[in-house]
């Protein structure tokens, strides 16, 4: 497997990583024993960056992700956050960054995971209510302690990862980022790479919209979130779905999957990028490595440029109330 390094301060990870929110919640379906297979696939076959989150089904992915890991942790460079506080019953109770959540919230990750150390410690959210300086003062304290090695920011917007850099190295950003999510190439990644941030793109594949494998509205489960993302309603849907056919015919001359060419496409986009596309079956795990033998050429990249260019998608990439949270 070929590695890629984030930042400027020494983490080296493989050239995917795997994510694993949906192997708890959000998408349809779950099956603990079939994710925590993946995840030691995923190891097996040298993905050994794994990507969670203390609020992925409030808590229960960091254990599934423990317990998968607990006789391999020292193949891992794993990674979590915080700052997405949600109540035992999954209601959603706001965006913390204030410094005593940020040291509670770590014990969590620690104790939850059974690991001694986080290896990327992100902020899920920027909390507006707390100057960044004060959150990442206390995420550089939990550095000191050894209880983290690195840290990360998500959707935080250019000047404030200034701000936080100016505290404590950013290691990376995690961003959505994809053939239908564009809008970083115009300040936030080139931020990134002034400062010397790794970027790690998270729903690589369009919330799974890129794989060519949805079709209808109707193809989401009743309990799948994709069903409130503006994206996948009504025009948006059809719009979409004309993208993403662009992106299928260009797959076939490559003779590649959509999904192997879109994560080509991304990996194409500097070395300094780590997608980290979410799966809990090993036959798209497979498939997903398969992007790693995809080389695209000038004019592959240009044709793909030409079929879905920045702003090609059809609506907003979360419901009105979400999309408030980005890029703070």
């Amino acid at each position: 497997m070929q590695k890629r390094k984030l930042g400027k301060q020494g983490l080296e990870v493989s050239s995917l990583g795997l994510g694993c929110m949906g192997m708890s919640e959000f998408y349809s379906g779950r099956d603990d024993k079939e994710s925590q297979a993946t995840i030691r696939h995923a190891l097996d076959q040298g993905i050994t960056f794994l990507d969670t989150a203390d609020m992925y089904g409030v808590g229960r992915n960091e254990q599934l992700v423990g317990q998968a890991i607990q006789d391999r942790r020292d193949e891992v460079i794993l990674a979590t956050k915080f700052g997405n506080e949600r109540a035992e019953d999954g209601t959603f109770l706001g965006i913390n960054g204030r410094p005593e959540y940020v040291r509670k919230a770590c014990e969590g990750s620690l104790r939850r995971l059974g690991v001694d150390y986080i290896d990327l410690y992100y902020q899920h959210r920027v909390d507006p209510q707390v100057p960044i300086e004060e959150t990442i003062g206390a995420m550089a304290e939990l550095v000191q302690e050894g209880k983290v090695r690195y840290l990360g920011m998500s959707e935080a917007a250019p000047e404030t990862l200034r701000r936080a850099f100016a505290v404590h190295p950013i290691t990376a950003l995690q961003t959505e980022y994809s053939l239908w999510s564009r809008d970083v190439e115009d300040e936030v990644l080139p931020v990134c790479r002034e400062l010397g941030i790794g970027f790690v793109p998270y729903s690589p594949l369009g919330r799974g919209f890129l794989t060519g494998q949805i079709q209808t509205y109707e193809d989401l489960a009743e309990d799948d979130y994709r069903r409130h993302s503006p994206r996948f309603q009504g025009e948006n849907f059809q719009k979409n779905l004309e993208l993403v056919q662009r992106i299928k015919e260009i797959a076939r001359e490559k003779a590649c999957t959509p999904s192997q060419l879109a994560l080509a496409w991304l990996l194409a986009q500097g070395d300094d990028i780590v997608p980290i596309p979410g799966t809990k079956r090993i036959s798209y795990l497979e498939e997903n490595i398969g992007a790693l033998a995809v080389t695209l050429s000038e004019a592959d990249l240009a044709r793909i440029e030409e079929a879905a260019p920045q702003g090609a998608a059809s609506g907003d990439r979360y419901p009105a109330a979400a999309m408030k949270s980005l890029n703070r």
